[in-house]
């Protein structure tokens, strides 16, 4: 399974209504950072079905990125049962995003 890109509309069915833990990776194009941690967040994506995995791209979906008080990217950010459990900023390696699950 691939990273999902979650926007205002599918917002609370992807995330919010998901029975499984969901990663969110709050990024832009125009991020050197972001761009580091994309083929991570897509590789946990593809080697873990019990963890849905969604991009949201800040710069197309400002409203979400003020949701969640966004000040940095990337961001990311970990909700269970459409709750926040984990945020941090920064890119990040493959085992401490593994170890926020």
């Amino acid at each position: 399974m691939t990273a999902i890109n979650i926007n205002k509309n599918n917002f609370q069915n992807e995330v919010l209504n998901s029975d499984k833990p969901v990663l969110l990776d709050f990024w832009a194009s125009w991020c050197a950072p972001c761009r580091m941690v994309v083929p991570i967040v897509e590789e946990i994506a593809s080697e873990h079905r019990d963890i849905k995995v969604g991009k949201i791209n800040v710069d197309e979906e400002p409203e979400l990125a003020n949701k969640f008080s966004i000040m940095s990217i990337p961001t990311l950010v970990v909700m269970k049962n459409g709750k926040i459990v984990q945020q941090v900023s920064g890119a990040r390696p493959k085992n401490a995003i593994l170890e926020m699950l």
